[in-house]
């Protein structure tokens, strides 16, 4: 290594797999990607082949080692962070069990509503500070030990995205200390918990959790195999990052010494996040749904509520838009029509209609959790276009993100966007209207992937700590301030109240519409 440190920012995705270069003071400097393709399965189940992530992972890595040129020999660390939540069993040999069951599978959702019912749920998440939902790997271990007993008896070891990277990456088993501690341990002690383990009735798969590694202390030489697929040099330390949310916010300046900053990622899911400085100022949440994990420090946390769908709702009624025009024979690329949209958006009627955006089949997290919650519209009217309906959508999501920060312990004094939606103007005045507080985008491409080089430079010593590391790496790099329109603001905030009078009189008409649903669905076996 003759030049400045390169750290590399692993971000296995959902839909994407991302390996991003940056300098030791946060500049980006070269990235390659490649699409992670995940499918639907019978029961809503949603899986993604586990060899087809790491090849795509090794591609990504030699394609970033061929722009950087002779620049590559500076790499100093390599950080993965990924997708939370789901299960990617392996085996023994280190080989897949069974493709991966991602975070958007349904299949859990009984389960997740009969413990989220009864008394052990209020211990998990007084250990945990951490809501039952269906998404969990808990809860996708609960199914496959009832309905797929094979897959747990073959397997060594239960991991998430970026575990299984990493594995592939060092031969080390391992996880991260957010991962593990969210799902299976205790806030307080950042480690597994058996009374959690055990109230889950899972004590014979404690087998399968990894070892937990905290990457800003600990990190692995590269195998040489790996380091000849990719061009990385072999030996050179790969860090276990935190989960996706976690260096997501990180890369997106939610930890600083400004109080009462929130943060909120808007991408397939809402994430809505506020730093906690220690364990004493967590607030626990009457209907215990939501999150807290730690952050990369000794102390620190992050308290959060998080929406299963955020733009997966844009991306719905884009794609209902797209089909309609294919039927009449124009053919339109979603992306096309999502990029014209903030104009019209900001130019359509406020509070056409009240739009709860609760699209995924795996029903709403946060901040209650309730598998059956669906979409809708209430209040529409003859004169509602294309555009008044899609800023229902972003007023929707507005108010979602309210409804979990005030689940979540109050309201930002600032709030700083990152994800997809984050660049519409449109939708950043409207949460700062919907919310009542300045709101910044984050000028950063790829936050989770800054993240987890930003855990990298911790593991190498290049800063003293978390708030030292996101001084550099976020300064110059936020936003002007988009500040509340102050005739639409009481308006929201009287809509707010409605919206959340609206969710909480529907649970009974969501049972009775899934109850409706499955006689159609056995009905239709029956024929």
């Amino acid at each position: 290594m003759s030049g400045e440190p390169i750290l590399i920012g692993i971000d296995a995705g959902t839909s994407v797999i991302k390996s991003v270069a940056f300098t030791a003071a946060g500049d980006q400097i070269a990235s390659a990607a490649r699409p992670n393709v995940y499918r639907q399965v019978e029961g809503g189940g949603v899986e993604q082949e586990m060899g087809r992530t790491w090849l795509d992972t090794v591609a990504t890595l030699r394609e970033l080692v061929e722009r950087l040129g002779g620049r590559a020999a500076d790499i100093a660390a390599v950080a993965i962070t990924g997708q939370g939540d789901g299960t990617w069993l392996v085996d023994a040999a280190g080989e897949p069990v069974a493709p991966a069951w991602l975070w958007l599978d349904a299949r859990g959702s009984k389960e997740a509503r009969r413990f989220a019912e009864s008394a052990a749920h209020a211990a998990h998440y007084g250990h945990t500070g951490t809501g039952i939902n269906t998404c969990q790997q808990s809860i996708q271990l609960l199914v496959m030990k009832r309905a797929f007993p094979q897959l747990l008896a073959r397997a060594e070891t239960a991991m998430h995205c970026k575990d299984w990277l990493y594995f592939r990456m060092t031969g080390i088993r391992a996880t991260d200390v957010s991962e593990a501690q969210f799902t299976f341990g205790d806030y307080r002690s950042r480690a597994y918990d058996d009374a959690v383990i055990d109230a889950l009735g899972l004590a014979a798969e404690r087998r399968l959790l990894p070892p937990i590694v905290d990457g800003r202390k600990v990190s692995h030489p590269l195998l040489k195999a790996v380091a000849e697929a990719t061009g990385l040099a072999a030996g050179v330390p790969v860090v276990l990052g935190y989960v996706d949310i976690v260096a997501t916010a990180l890369g997106g300046g939610l930890v600083g010494e400004e109080a009462g900053l929130g943060l909120s990622i808007l991408g397939s899911t809402g994430v809505h996040m506020r730093l906690a400085a220690d364990a004493s100022q967590v607030v626990p949440n009457p209907q215990r749904s939501g999150y807290v994990m730690p952050l990369p420090s000794d102390t620190a946390l992050t308290q959060f509520q998080s929406n299963m769908a955020a733009t997966l709702n844009i991306d719905w009624i884009v794609g209902l838009a797209a089909s309609v025009l294919k039927i009449e024979g124009l053919e339109r690329d979603p992306r096309s029509l999502i990029a014209r949209l903030d104009e019209r958006v900001a130019r359509a009627e406020p509070l056409s209609a009240i739009y709860h955006p609760y699209i995924s089949e795996a029903g709403e997290r946060g901040p209650f959790m309730d598998p059956l919650a669906r979409a809708q519209f209430t209040g529409l009217h003859s004169r509602a276009n294309f555009d008044d309906l899609m800023r229902a959508v972003f007023e929707g999501l507005a108010f979602a993100a309210r409804d979990c920060f005030e689940g979540a312990g109050g309201l930002p004094v600032e709030l700083r966007v990152s994800g997809g939606a984050a660049r519409s103007k449109t939708m950043r005045e409207i949460l700062a209207s919907v919310l009542g507080c300045p709101v910044r985008n984050v000028e950063r491409e790829e936050a989770g992937a800054a993240g987890a080089a930003m855990i990298a430079a911790l593991s190498l010593g290049l800063y003293d700590g978390m708030e030292a590391c996101s001084a550099v790496w976020i300064e110059g790099r936020l936003s002007q301030q988009v500040l509340p329109d102050q005739a639409l603001a009481p308006c929201y905030d009287e809509a707010f109240g409605l919206y959340q009078d609206i969710r909480r009189a529907l649970p009974p008409v969501w049972n009775r519409l899934a109850a409706l649903r499955a006689g159609v669905e056995r009905k239709g076996e029956a024929a």
